[in-house]
């Protein structure tokens, strides 16, 4: 896994997302773009594709394993399907690598802003919601602990 700190503020990261998704003004072009982000996910060591790894409530399968270090909170992730493998690699783009802190605080406006939402399928949007919650409540766990 790649303990590498980010450079960039959670704010900085988002902007940045917003700018290189509204240059595209055909949808499809940003579903491409988000297909291209999704390639780029590290593989991901099977013995992490665990019960206890995946999202339910997302209709593809989709793993995320999380793991703390130096007060961080890294992530690999998974997906069978190129859409979804794409918004994990837009999430994990934000939450990677953050303290458990940022991790469950950070502000998710910038998803309506890159003009994805209002393209996703209701399962799709669903599933979002999931992976979202679940790496949210980590932070929230380990916050607490």
């Amino acid at each position: 896994m790649d303990f590498t700190v980010p450079s960039k503020s959670i704010a900085e990261v988002q902007d940045d997302l917003v700018k290189r998704f509204t240059h595209f003004a055909n949808p499809k072009d940003r579903y491409r773009y988000l297909i291209d982000m999704g390639k780029t996910l590290q593989g991901m060591d099977e013995s992490f594709q665990t019960e206890e790894n995946r999202i339910h409530g997302c209709q593809s399968q989709v793993w995320i394993h999380i793991e703390e270090n130096d007060g961080r909170l890294f992530m690999q992730a998974k997906s069978d399907a190129a859409i979804v493998s794409g918004l994990i690699a837009l999430l994990l783009r934000v939450y990677n690598g953050r303290t458990p802190e940022e991790v469950a605080t950070a502000p998710l406006d910038f998803l309506g802003k890159i003009g994805l939402l209002q393209q996703l399928s209701p399962n799709r949007s669903t599933g979002l919601y999931h992976m979202i919650k679940r790496i949210q409540s980590e932070g929230k766990k380990r916050i607490a602990a």
